[in-house]
């Protein structure tokens, strides 16, 4: 089992920017693909961005492409997700998750992190 725990979030304005970070601990392997996924009060946990183990291939969430980046840092164990020009309904708890199948389907991801807050003021 991989550990996760996630960092980074906060409360800032609408067009601003943050970096979450995810670092990996544990049964830690490269081979693990790794995502973001986010849940909003009263909402669903949804997909939001994923990565193949070597950080080569990405998948976004629509309404993210172009300002949300994903990136894996392996030497590191560290999932990265640069969130640029947020908008209120960015929004969420988000959270990384760790798997051994490329998926933007949550059942599909074994390892959770505890998540962290973001929030977006317009």
């Amino acid at each position: 089992q991989v550990q996760l725990i996630e960092s980074g979030g906060g409360s800032v304005q609408a067009g601003d920017s943050l970096r979450l970070s995810c670092a990996a601990s544990g049964r830690t392997r490269n081979s693990y693909y790794m995502g973001w996924f986010r849940q909003a009060t009263g909402k669903e946990r949804e997909f939001v961005a994923t990565t193949d183990d070597t950080g080569t291939i990405t998948h976004y969430k629509d309404s993210v492409k172009g300002r949300f980046t994903i990136s894996r840092d392996n030497a590191k164990n560290t999932l990265y997700l640069q969130m640029n020009s947020l908008q209120p309904e960015d929004t969420a708890v988000y959270y990384c998750a760790a798997g051994t199948y490329y998926s933007t389907s949550a059942s599909t991801y074994n390892s959770w992190g505890q998540g962290t807050q973001v929030t977006v003021s317009s």
